[in-house]
């Protein structure tokens, strides 16, 4: 038995891109591909390696090429989307970051954030954590630690945590979950890991084997469900150190899945 074909690309193969530094990790292209093959798309998602500074040099080469749909932005790239779109949703405003963009006909950038909802629908569906009436601890106040603490707000947690090394982004992003939703209980206290339900690190804390901890592993318990948005490696330092006590983990690859059909239908791949 031989392996099926490879999709083969043409001239009138639709190109769409993840854009990241570094780019090594990420899934995004084979799982895409899946997605092309059963809705019978002739596209290919492929990776942009760009750095931050390159970043706006990039989109506005972009704008001109005619047979680009859209693209996914990953780290560490979300935030500074935000301005280099042309139009983003009310969702991508809030949360401050855009992860997912659709090239119109004219060639303006049009982005929203989805990792949010990809979490929570990860964390119902394949963890089977329901967080209406939890305590949730989030790590980092970048793009998907923002999309994950909004998302968690909106399903009605009853406290939300943002912990961060920098004091006054894990205040700023307070102040917009605040307006937001005005009768949430909120919390920077990066100590208080041990009073939480669910524990998740939405930074990129871990992806390197040097990198320091995003969150003190000690004041774990194993009553808690511990998540973590870094897709490679798939089990990271927190992962690990969380199913050793015996947490309930979720790794950061169901989060993007959870997603993906959604960022196809924005980037106007399939209906």
């Amino acid at each position: 038995m031989t392996d099926a074909p490879a999709h083969r690309i043409t001239g009138k193969t639709r190109i769409y891109g993840i854009l990241a530094d570094p780019i090594h990790h990420v899934k995004t292209p084979e799982v895409m591909a899946e997605v092309f093959a059963r809705h019978g798309v002739d596209a290919v998602l492929i990776p942009f390696h760009v750095k931050p500074e390159g970043l706006a040099t990039l989109v506005s080469g972009l704008k001109a090429m005619e047979n680009f749909g859209g693209f996914i932005a990953t780290v560490p790239h979300k935030p500074a989307m935000l301005g280099l779109c042309d139009g983003v949703t009310e969702e991508a405003r809030n949360i401050g970051a855009v992860n997912c963009v659709r090239r119109e006909a004219d060639g303006r950038m049009v982005g929203t954030m989805l990792d949010g909802i990809g979490f929570v629908v990860a964390l119902r569906t394949v963890t089977g954590f329901e967080p209406a009436g939890k305590r949730a601890y989030v790590a980092g106040a970048g793009g998907a630690a923002c999309a994950i603490a909004f998302a968690l707000a909106d399903s009605g947690v009853s406290h939300l945590t943002i912990a961060n090394r920098t004091i006054d982004k894990a205040e700023a992003l307070v102040g917009r979950l605040r307006q937001a939703h005005p009768g949430l209980s909120l919390s920077t206290d990066a100590a208080s890991v041990a009073d939480h339900d669910l524990v998740v690190n939405g930074t990129s804390l871990g992806m390197k084997e040097a990198d320091a901890p995003p969150l003190d592993f000690s004041r774990l318990s194993a009553g808690q469900v511990v998540a973590d948005a870094i897709m490679d490696p798939v089990m990271t330092p927190l992962l690990k150190a969380a199913e050793a006590i015996g947490c309930r983990i979720q790794r950061g690859l169901p989060m993007l899945q959870c997603q993906i059909e959604l960022m196809a239908k924005h980037m106007g791949a399939i209906a």
